[in-house]
C-alpha cells in the first residue's frame, strides 16, 4: 500500500472527488484575471462537450492508464458493475496509477479513480466517493464547475465560440484549466444534494447505500491522521466543505431509519 497522504482528497467528496494534483500531470500556473474569458459565456452545449473531451482525453494521455486486465481495475470494474450510465449520461471508469490520493468526475460522466486512494479505502468506501461523484454529475454540478474553470482560466485568451466549433485548447491553457478545477469548490448545497443522490442511485442499483457513511468517515479519518498542520493541504480542502460529522449523521441516519443493515467490515 502507497503510504502517500500528500492528499489532495477533492471536492468528491469533499470528498475526494477533484482534479489530480498538478504533480500528476503537465499543470501551467493559474491565469490570473478573468481578460477576455466572457466570451465564453456563449458556448452552446455542443461545444461544452467538445471541450470536456478535449480536457479528458488529455488527462488520460498525461496520466498512467491502467489497462483492463490490471488488479486494481478488474477490482473496479467489479465494484461498479450494472453502474452504468445517470440520468441519460453514460457512465465511464478508468484507473490512473498515481501517488495521490483523489478521484474525480466530469461532466460526460467520465470517472477516474486513482490507484492510492483504492490502497486506503475498502470497496465500500470507494464506492460511496463514486455514489458522491455520479451525484454531481447527475446534478450537472461537474458541468458548472468545468464552464467555470474554463471562465476563469483556459479561456482567459480570448478563446470563445465561433461558429458551430469550440476553439482547440493548447497544452498551456488545458494545464491552466486543470489547475482551476484543483481549486474549484462546490457549494454546500451542492455537496448535501450529491451525497443524497449518490444514496439514492448506489440503492436503486442493488449495492448498499451505507457506503456513503462509511466513506465519509475514512475522510475524516485521512482528516484526523493529516494532524493539525496549518500548511496541510487535507486540512484546507476540508475546511471549505460541510461538516463531515454531519454529513456521517445524515446517512447513517437515513439507512437506519430504512432498516438497511452495515455492510460486515473488510
Amino acid at each position: 500500500m502507497k503510504n502517500s497522504l500528500k492528499a489532495l482528497v477533492f471536492s468528491l467528496m469533499c470528498l475526494i472527488a477533484a482534479i489530480p494534483a498538478s504533480a500528476q500531470f503537465k499543470a501551467g500556473k493559474v491565469l490570473n484575471g478573468l481578460g477576455k474569458a466572457a466570451q465564453a459565456v456563449t458556448l452552446t452545449d455542443a461545444q461544452m462537450a467538445a471541450y470536456v473531451k478535449e480536457y479528458i482525453d488529455w488527462m488520460d494521455e498525461h496520466n498512467p492508464v491502467l489497462p483492463a486486465d490490471d488488479p486494481y481495475v478488474v477490482r473496479l470494474t467489479k465494484l461498479t458493475d450494472g453502474l452504468t450510465d445517470v440520468e441519460g449520461i453514460p457512465l465511464n471508469f478508468k484507473v490512473y496509477h498515481v501517488i495521490d490520493v483523489n478521484a474525480f468526475a466530469c461532466a460526460d460522466g467520465s470517472i477516474r479513480v486513482f490507484s492510492s486512494l483504492m490502497d486506503i479505502m475498502s470497496d465500500d468506501e470507494l464506492l460511496g466517493v463514486i455514489g458522491h461523484e455520479i451525484g454531481h454529475v447527475a446534478h450537472k454540478d461537474s458541468k458548472k464547475a468545468f464552464k467555470q474553470a474554463l471562465l476563469t482560466s483556459a479561456l482567459k485568451d480570448g478563446i470563445a465560440s465561433t461558429g458551430d466549433t469550440a476553439a482547440a485548447l493548447t497544452e498551456s491553457q488545458l494545464g491552466s484549466l486543470g489547475e482551476a478545477l484543483v481549486s474549484a469548490n462546490y457549494s454546500q448545497k451542492q455537496e448535501r444534494g450529491a451525497d443524497d443522490y449518490g444514496y439514492e442511485f448506489l440503492k436503486s442499483h442493488g449495492k448498499n447505500p451505507w457506503a456513503m457513511a462509511l466513506s465519509f468517515k475514512k475522510l475524516k479519518k485521512l482528516q484526523e491522521d493529516a494532524g493539525a498542520k496549518k500548511d496541510s493541504k487535507l486540512n484546507q480542502l476540508f475546511s471549505t466543505h460541510p461538516d463531515l460529522d454531519s454529513r456521517i449523521k445524515r446517512m447513517e441516519e437515513r439507512a437506519t431509519k430504512e432498516g438497511i443493515a452495515a455492510p460486515a467490515a473488510e
